[in-house]
């Protein structure tokens, strides 16, 4: 009788790993994510990498993944080399004519086939788009308005060629997903009588993911989450817990528009959002696929 030897314990802990993501596998066989790719972490290749190997993995084991990417930091390196200066009101940048064309040119250019190129070497096949194709995005210019700390009046910010998604017409993501295909996108639009307005990533996302009433939407950025006044992570929050922490001042700048995206979202159908530290190898599987999760959730109850 052959001898028995004992499992490696590191490739016990693989088969562990997959046993736990079962459940998982079940619950979101045939939904759809939408996940919001940006930040820093796009100049790096080892996590460019990781992502683009998490996105085909998710596509190969059922699930449909539609990528909407930033730039930010891409388009202000941009800008710096041409001497044009940028502007920010609660995280979003204030657009002139000029800065909306050198936006559109990185975000539906560079950066759109670079992420297609990363998910083609992952062995996946991914379209890239922009809402401009196809009538995808039906945008309309976005204003903001902002309260002054001193006098508490509160005044509307013209962000310029800053838009917002009106309509998402969904048959085109529709059919690059049931061909097989990875849509990623560009967060552009157009508008009625052809003027184009460059939307924010994560606007663009939460829109999309209402549209598609996905199962869930990711926001990947350069923080692991949203933290709580004395530095300690949120792992859970709900609309009312976003409210009041924006009435205390605790989440400022770019995580108000990341917020007011998630309640969006899950208020129009998407059944939950996650705010994921894009820097951390795998970070949205093992959000996905184990107990532990990782993040801020954003749930409706």
């Amino acid at each position: 009788m052959p001898e028995s030897h004992a499992p490696d314990p590191a490739q016990l802990a693989k088969a562990e790993t997959l046993v736990e993501a079962l459940p998982y596998l079940q619950r979101f066989a045939g939904r759809t994510f939408v996940v919001k790719y940006g930040g820093h972490a796009m100049s790096d290749a080892g996590a460019a990498r990781d992502f683009a190997q998490d996105v085909v993995l998710l596509k190969a084991v059922g699930i449909n993944p539609v990528v909407v990417h930033g730039g930010g930091p891409q388009i202000g390196e941009m800008l710096a080399r041409l001497g044009v200066e940028s502007e920010f009101v609660d995280g979003l940048r204030v657009t002139d004519a000029e800065t909306a064309r050198i936006a559109e040119m990185v975000l539906s250019g560079a950066i759109n086939k670079e992420i297609v190129s990363w998910i083609g070497r992952a062995g996946g096949r991914a379209v890239g788009i922009s809402g401009k194709d196809g009538g995808f995005i039906r945008a309309e210019k976005l204003e903001r308005a902002v309260r002054d700390p001193d006098s508490n009046i509160e005044r509307t910010i013209d962000l310029g060629f800053v838009g917002r998604p009106a309509h998402v017409d969904r048959r085109i993501i529709d059919t690059i997903s049931e061909a097989g295909m990875i849509p990623v996108v560009a967060p552009v639009g157009v508008d009625g009588e052809g003027q184009t307005w460059n939307i924010n990533a994560d606007t663009m996302a939460g829109a999309i993911a209402a549209a598609l009433s996905a199962a869930r939407l990711f926001l990947l950025t350069d923080v692991p989450g949203v933290r709580d006044g004395e530095g300690n992570l949120l792992t859970e929050l709900t609309p009312d817990a976003i409210g009041v922490l924006e009435a205390d001042g605790v989440v400022t700048g770019g995580m108000i528009p990341k917020l007011e995206t998630c309640v969006r979202a899950i208020e129009a159908g998407c059944d939950a959002a996650v705010i994921l530290d894009g820097r951390i190898p795998h970070a949205m599987l093992l959000e996905i696929f184990t107990r532990q999760g990782a993040g801020t959730m954003v749930r409706a109850v």
